[in-house]
């Protein structure tokens, strides 16, 4: 991949991982319907990776070599991925989103208010549903609004999630912590509901994705978001902040 001088009335020239995968596709169909942007896989102005753990090195270094920004997309990264992440940061601009909804990401700042003004006597329970193909859970979705609400406690993610309830010796729900249940099935496109409950009342905050064209939209207003932004790791909530201002 190469990278050529783009004038400012020329479309957002994007380079896709995976052009063949569920969100490539979305993003490609995207894009035909919207002229401010175009699919060129040999000269990008950014790169968009919604493939697999396994390719998020060769991305980043693709990146990194054609100096262009980079929307990492992909979910079920370990601590190392997230890590060289970090690393290439320091040299191109990155946006990591396990989610390019813009609902999404406007939920996940309602969940960490909505955490850090109720007691711990909320329990905290995340629910996500996805299509039968997905291999990760939970969800990197789950997982981001798990670290919202852990943020709103003032606590970290690892501290308060709580993944496996099954055991040899079953026992009452921890307090404090975050639970998690996962449901595949069919062509579900995306169900998150964050509900925190205590004694006689419930509070559900959920998000519903209908069709892979949200994310898609997400996608492609955080490509538009990095074009000319200096190295550094963004996410999507400046993204949304940059569009409100």
């Amino acid at each position: 991949m190469n990278r050529c001088m783009r004038t400012a009335d020329q479309p957002i020239r994007i380079s896709l991982v995976a052009p063949d995968g569920r969100m490539g596709r979305a993003i490609a169909n995207a894009v035909a319907d919207d002229p401010a942007f175009a699919i060129d896989q040999d000269h990008a102005d950014v790169l968009v990776d919604f493939s697999a753990p396994a390719a998020i090195e060769q991305s980043l270094d693709r990146a990194i070599a054609a100096n262009v920004p980079i929307l990492v997309g992909t979910t079920g990264l370990q601590p190392e991925h997230h890590a060289r992440i970090e690393e290439a940061a320091r040299q191109v601009a990155i946006i990591h989103a396990p989610n390019t909804s813009l609902g999404i990401n406007l939920l996940r700042q309602l969940v960490e208010e909505a955490t850090s003004r109720l007691g711990p006597d909320w329990d905290i329970e995340i629910l996500e549903m996805h299509h039968r193909d997905k291999v990760d859970a939970p969800s990197g979705t789950a997982l981001l609004l798990g670290q919202a609400a852990a943020r709103g406690r003032r606590a970290t993610l690892q501290e308060l999630s709580r993944f496996d309830r099954i055991s040899e010796h079953p026992h009452a729900r921890e307090a404090g912590t975050i639970g998690y249940a996962s449901v595949r099935g069919g062509s579900i496109a995306g169900e998150h509901v964050v509900i925190l409950a205590t004694e006689g009342e419930r509070i559900e905050l959920g998000h519903r994705a209908d069709s892979r064209k949200i994310f898609a939209r997400g996608a492609l207003a955080a490509v538009r978001f990095l074009v000319g932004k200096p190295a550094g790791l963004y996410s999507m909530r400046d993204v949304i902040e940059a569009a409100a201002a």
